[in-house]
């Protein structure tokens, strides 16, 4: 047998029939019939009104795949069955009646003939389950490109039917490094894990985690999360709150943010500048307690418990409540129990219900923390430690007298004095730990918050593939 075969398969090769496809032809709407070939019987995906939207912004993207309706004599007439494009056909429909389309408008189709051997449901059947899904990559890829191409995220959200949120989300992992995406694209990683690698935008960084954790036994988003920020500070942390994000952004900061896990505020990219803002600002606070006349001033983030522990500690008065300061107290506990009444079982509550709780907690607290007196005398040989609180707020101790300050003749120095209002205004919101504040009112409204707090969840925002 020689290599190309004997002769009469050669022959059979060259005398093969090529195949021929159907024609396309423009049909008018009123023409064309929904077929019960069809075999699509579910609804699933897409639903009508966003696809007819679809159509009336793009066209039609893809032809109906329709066949002639015979007579009771067999013979074709002017009408056409829908085998394969049903959704499509009732979305046009739908402009037709939205008088959005012209009923007879001119619609593409490729049309099989009558006597055609395979059946319609074949046809129905083959576009329906051989078609393949856009693969999640190339959706974040795709919104990508429309980004780039000067479509805005609200422009990107309405053409492809889904909320901002979701493109944010999807742009956000198109960032991811390039490396990283090959790796998903071949099955390497779970997208929960793509999405774990958006907390930075270092593809280094990212590349280098990968690596570190692809050998190990726990490549959780969790754990993933955690190593990409291990060297940044949380946005809950109490020296973020003292200093404030708004600061620290406007000093140059760099912040990074989860966009697919409640983050809190995200993740401070630059730990020094975050000191130094601390530091400056705890000396300006020291400085300004310093003016009100006590001998010293000791400034940190945390003053240990056993720092005032041999100190003595001068008695200082309570400087009365007003009967306007009672007024706007009873006022803010209404509207605390109010909001409380209102929200505390919600599953989500909004922002700026917190906000407005937290607003109250702290004019409460800057009510109830009565200010005190001192006396001259005692406030020149005295000192104070200022640090901060959990929750990022000033906590200033006065009234410590250290050994080496106390007066040979203690009687002389705390003669009888009249006490007088403090030189400086109390901050705002300002807790002392040693002032008896009236029990229950801030305390009430602060748990009332953290419950509500606990109860709300913010949604996982994920991302629809």
């Amino acid at each position: 047998m020689s290599r190309g075969g004997s002769p009469r398969r050669r022959q059979m090769a060259r005398t093969q029939p090529k195949i021929t496809l159907s024609p396309s032809r423009d049909l008018p709407f009123d023409q064309l019939r929904l077929s019960q070939s069809n075999v699509r019987r579910i609804k699933s995906g897409e639903s009508i009104p966003e696809l007819a939207e679809d159509i009336a912004r793009l066209g039609l993207l893809q032809s109906l795949n329709v066949r002639p309706i015979l007579d009771a004599d067999g013979k074709e007439t002017d009408l056409f069955e829908i085998p394969a494009g049903g959704r499509r056909f009732r979305a046009l429909e739908r402009l037709v009646k939205q008088k959005r389309l012209a009923k007879d408008a001119l619609i593409p189709c490729i049309v099989q003939p009558a006597d055609r051997a395979i059946l319609a449901e074949d046809d129905s059947f083959a576009e329906n389950a051989r078609r393949e899904a856009l693969h999640p990559l190339d959706q974040f890829r795709a919104m990508q490109a429309m980004a780039d191409k000067g479509e805005d995220i609200e422009t990107i959200a309405a053409n492809c039917f889904v909320t901002p949120a979701v493109v944010r989300q999807r742009l956000k992992l198109a960032s991811v490094s390039p490396t990283l995406h090959q790796v998903y694209a071949d099955d390497g990683m779970s997208l929960e894990q793509l999405m774990a690698f958006t907390v930075t935008d270092d593809h280094a960084r990212q590349e280098q985690v990968f690596e570190m954790l692809r050998t190990g036994y726990n490549m959780s988003p969790a754990f993933i999360r955690q190593k990409l920020t291990e060297n940044s500070v949380r946005a809950v942390d109490k020296r973020v709150r003292f200093v404030t994000v708004d600061a620290y952004v406007a000093a140059g900061g760099g912040v990074v943010r989860d966009l697919f896990e409640r983050d809190d505020g995200g993740w401070l990219t630059d730990p020094p500048l975050l000191d130094r803002l601390v530091d400056e600002k705890l000396a300006a606070e020291a400085e300004r307690i310093g003016g009100e006349g006590w001998k010293w001033v000791e400034a940190a983030i945390d003053i240990p418990w056993s720092a005032g522990r041999d100190l003595r500690r001068i008695p200082g008065e309570d400087v009365p409540i007003s009967a306007e300061e009672q007024e706007r107290l009873t006022r803010l506990e209404a509207d605390a129990e109010e909001l409380s009444s209102e929200w505390s079982d919600a599953d989500n509550v909004p922002d700026e219900i917190h906000a407005s709780l937290e607003a109250i907690d702290a004019e409460i607290g800057a009510i109830s923390d009565r200010p005190q007196i001192f006396n001259p005398a005692e406030i020149a040989i005295a000192g104070a430690f200022v640090s901060i609180e959990h929750d990022g707020s000033l906590r200033v101790e006065r009234g410590f007298v250290r050994p080496d300050d106390e007066p040979k003749r203690k009687a002389r120095m705390i003669a009888a004095w009249t006490p007088t209002p403090p030189r400086m205004p109390a901050t705002p919101g300002m807790r002392r730990p040693w002032v008896a504040a009236r029990p229950g009112r801030a305390a009430r409204i602060l748990t009332t918050r953290r419950k509500m707090q606990g109860s709300s969840r913010c949604p996982t925002a994920s991302c629809r593939t």
